[in-house]
């Protein structure tokens, strides 16, 4: 066999670990013609493994400084701004973030997690403007505790809110601001801050003048519309709270300035983009499918395969996705 033949084999051997399917073996007539496409793919692969992009909970704007004991606070946590590079690596994920206004932070409680046996009932003590987010934020207390919630559209100071786990056999008669499990509520209901997996925090509707809509129950799950109109498949005990968030004024309210948009932290962008007009038509596409979410999976290690002396002898560094 030749030093050409010896070289094909390995590079399809190296592509097995980074393609869904097998290649077939090549025989020795045919090793002219596909090797730089093997090798083609097999560069391709190596730098585009794992590549850091702006997605999952890691936020590229500012980096909160928390308590070192751990323990949940309501007076304003001072932050470092990031101006969309990585918080560990220092690496531009994003370029058009940087500069704005000096902020501190104000800690969300996501977890509106009450008894199964009753209600916890907290009384609203003021709604105030939050520079990290879109919606208001009320300051509520409940018994000795004190804690920071996203405001509904009619919540004011002096309500009455309540938060339970109870999931009754009729659903309630659902009420602003109040946190039920899902399956506990009416169809039609609006919602917001709403959990994937119970217990564990809000994940969805929590911007300004958004909300979910509770559709249908489909056997052991309820259906949810969110705001971008994509149904979910929730546990019926996820949490979440009845009502529209408030400052519906937010999506309508123009920038006005190029100067206003530094002090929000945005650098400015490309000049080459342009809104579509619809001039060339639009395209309709069907209806997303339904997501169902359920208890978290335990992520399956990796298996990666090397071949001594293949690639650079230096260590790869991934190459990032600039979006400018």
């Amino acid at each position: 066999m030749s030093v050409a033949s010896v070289a094909s084999v390995c590079r399809q051997m190296a592509t097995l670990s980074l393609r869904t399917n097998t290649l077939p073996i090549v025989s020795s007539s045919a090793l002219v013609k596909c090797p730089v496409q093997h090798q083609q793919v097999r560069w391709h692969n190596m730098y585009r493994v794992d590549m850091p992009k702006p997605m999952g909970r890691l936020s590229y704007r500012f980096k909160v400084h928390y308590p070192e004991d751990g323990q949940y606070t309501v007076r304003p946590l001072k932050s470092t701004k990031l101006a969309g590079r990585h918080p560990e690596t220092g690496r531009l994920i994003i370029g058009t973030l940087g500069g704005g206004a000096k902020r501190n932070y104000r800690w969300i409680d996501w977890f509106r997690t009450g008894p199964s046996d009753g209600f916890l009932e907290e009384r609203i003590i003021h709604v105030q403007y939050d520079p990290n987010r879109s919606s208001r934020i009320a300051l509520v207390a409940g018994g000795e505790h004190l804690r920071y919630i996203l405001a509904t559209v009619n919540m004011q100071a002096g309500d009455l809110i309540r938060t339970t786990s109870h999931l009754p056999r009729i659903p309630v008669r659902p009420k602003e601001g109040d946190a039920h499990p899902v399956g506990a509520l009416p169809n039609s209901t609006l919602v917001n801050s709403i959990e994937v997996v119970p217990g564990d925090g809000a994940r969805f509707a929590k911007a300004a003048g958004t909300a979910a809509v509770v559709m249908r129950r489909v056997k052991d799950k309820v259906v949810v519309q969110l705001p971008s109109k994509r149904e979910i498949a929730l546990d019926p005990n996820c949490m979440v709270t009845v009502g529209r968030l408030s400052n519906l004024e937010h999506g309508s309210k123009h920038v006005g300035s190029a100067q206003r948009r530094r002090w929000l932290g945005r650098r400015p962008a490309s000049g080459l983009w342009q809104r579509k007009d619809g001039y060339c038509g639009r395209k309709i596409r069907p209806v997303p499918p339904m997501i169902t979410y359920g208890p978290r999976k335990e992520e399956v290690p990796m298996i990666t395969f090397v071949l001594p002396g293949e690639g650079p002898t230096k260590k790869i560094t991934p190459s990032t996705d600039r979006v400018s």
